[in-house]
């Protein structure tokens, strides 16, 4: 997966079809149509080089999040670690449950309390630390069902927009409710998006010399909840500039689409709807993860495109 954004973004700037696996339905023209009237200096809609910014949601958005989001299972794993310095988490949920893998009892704890077990596995550790904690993970985790690597699951459609946004002057940027250390290690060799370009739930840090040596501490404190209305405040904060163009999958994503679309002048909405059973999964409204049921009561109303992933992808990720 090293460099294939790099590599994406080439053919997609040789290839006379910048989505070749986009199917040729009225979706595909739309974003087509979309890119060329904000390119063109001399249509009504053109958009200055500098304005064009596009954001993207990552779970379900640029990657698989079944049977959970990736990030919680990697922090499931890192709680099996921690485990022997802990052993009251044999009676204590979520982390019991955790410890016997069953996942779908530690899913049904409070919020709170899963919340707790991601700021036990994901602080008190140098940036470097979490960062080769977080990178030996995606080498080596595998998905139980499918049996490849997490890293492998993006979606090979939306690895060509994003080529084909780069190639027409766009700034794509991540703008996930995962968190922003954890993406920031795979972003830009999958993604072909730098570090400085995702944006994420954020914990607090703090500066401190170990050793002589001056290192970032992860916190167990929330800065920001980079979810539903905390999305545009993300945006706000980290980007400054109001997107063109903004793509999710989910009513996590709503604020988002519709903090993009309410601006002046040409805008762009899109949702992934998760169809294809036989290819990735099929679920929307009733979803434990990825929920969609907002976005597709509201979404075409609002002029957001919505995305079938049956019928407008000719092929899901790179290595099918």
């Amino acid at each position: 997966m090293k460099l294939l954004g790099f590599f994406l973004g080439l053919t997609a700037c040789l290839c006379a079809d910048p989505l070749p696996s986009w199917n040729n339905t009225p979706v595909k023209q739309e974003i087509i149509s979309f890119v060329d009237k904000v390119t063109d200096p001399k249509s009504p809609n053109y958009v200055p080089s500098a304005e064009r910014i596009a954001t993207f949601d990552n779970d379900g958005c640029l990657w698989s999040e079944k049977p959970v989001y990736f990030q919680l299972i990697f922090v499931f794993d890192q709680i099996r670690e921690l485990a022997p310095e802990h052993p009251e988490w044999q009676t204590q949920e979520p982390y019991a449950s955790i410890l016997k893998g069953d996942y779908q009892s530690a899913l049904s704890a409070k919020k709170e309390a899963l919340l707790e077990a991601a700021l036990v596995a994901h602080s008190s550790m140098t940036a470097e630390e979490f960062e080769q904690s977080a990178r030996d993970w995606l080498d080596t985790a595998k998905h139980p069902q499918t049996g490849m690597l997490y890293r492998e699951m993006v979606f090979q459609p939306m690895l060509e927009l994003l080529a084909y946004l780069r190639a027409n002057d766009f700034k794509t940027y991540i703008v996930s409710g995962g968190g922003i250390d954890f993406l920031r290690v795979f972003a830009e060799e999958t993604y072909g998006i730098p570090p400085e370009q995702v944006v994420g739930t954020t914990l607090k840090a703090k500066y401190e010399v170990h050793a002589g040596k001056p290192v970032i501490i992860k916190e167990p404190e929330i800065a920001l909840i980079d979810d539903q209305a905390g999305k545009p405040v993300g945006i706000y904060q980290f980007i400054g500039r109001r997107p063109i163009f903004a793509a999710g999958n989910s009513d996590g994503d709503f604020e988002m689409l519709e903090y993009t679309t309410s601006g002046e002048g040409a805008r762009f909405g899109m949702l992934v709807h998760h169809t294809d059973a036989q290819r990735e999964w099929a679920y929307d409204r009733d979803s434990h993860v990825g929920k969609l049921s907002r976005g597709l009561d509201e979404g075409p109303q609002r002029g957001w495109l919505i995305v079938d992933m049956q019928k407008d992808w000719g092929k899901v990720y790179p290595f099918e």
